[in-house]
């Protein structure tokens, strides 16, 4: 494997992957769960637009966090309030508590990529992997049980009360794992990640996901020669990484 890497590559001990839209599908995983809920209720609604509103309203409320407009909240909380606003939005506030909780519980219990466990368990072969993920440490593990990811270990921005790109998050991964940020490399489908990763001081590497957002157009798929490796999935990842 060695040979195929360049010199900074081979010091990579650890990948550190972002998960909402890179290891799993929450757009379809939220309209499925929607309808779902929908059918038991019998309520129609357009479940897609509802899961594009509801992840609209996370950087927002991420930002209303790291700006101190609100105190420190996971993203369970976070997720609730968002809930809260769009259903009332959408004329959907006749949910119970119950039912309301059930709905918010969907980001437990998000579908991968159809590559991602596969592309998971070769890398894993070669590499420390963990998530580095701004979803709690509960719901990352709900997670990971539910799709079968086989993480080595479930790291979140909650153990840092830093959501990304908070340069806290990457150190604090890095610092736990006992590695330096150089032998560490982010993975993640968002290039703000990527570049906030770097400017931490870890490597990085690209994941195409054209369907994040259900359109390709909607997302920035360009190679950037500045990340370390640029791959169009995760088993692509795992051969350019020599796993």
């Amino acid at each position: 494997m060695a040979k195929r890497l360049t010199p900074a590559l081979r010091q990579v001990k650890a990948l550190t992957f972002d998960v909402f839209g890179t290891v799993v599908d929450w757009r379809a995983s939220i309209a499925r769960e929607g309808r779902k809920l929908g059918k038991e209720l019998g309520i129609r609604a357009d479940w897609t637009a509802f899961a594009d509103a509801w992840r609209a309203g996370y950087r927002p409320a991420m930002d209303d966090v790291r700006s101190g407009r609100l105190p420190w909240t996971n993203i369970d909380g976070l997720h609730r309030r968002i809930l809260e606003r769009i259903l009332a939005e959408s004329g959907l506030d006749m949910l119970s508590d119950e039912e309301k909780d059930q709905l918010n519980r969907a980001w437990h219990r998000l579908a991968p990529w159809p590559d991602s466990v596969r592309g998971l368990k070769r890398l894993k072969k070669s590499y420390l992997i963990t998530t580095l993920s701004n979803g709690n440490v509960s719901l990352l593990t709900n997670m990971a049980k539910h799709a079968g990811l086989p993480w080595d270990c479930v790291l979140s921005a909650e153990l840092f009360h830093h959501y990304k790109p908070d340069p806290e998050a990457y150190l604090g991964a890095a610092a736990m794992l006992g590695l330096a940020p150089h032998e560490v490399m982010m993975v993640a489908a968002h290039k703000d990640d990527l570049r906030a990763a770097q400017r931490a001081g870890l490597r990085a590497a690209f994941v195409q996901r054209p369907l994040e957002f259900g359109d390709p157009a909607k997302k920035d798929l360009k190679p950037e020669k500045d990340f370390d490796v640029n791959a169009t999935d995760f088993i692509d990842l795992a051969a350019k990484l020599g796993a």
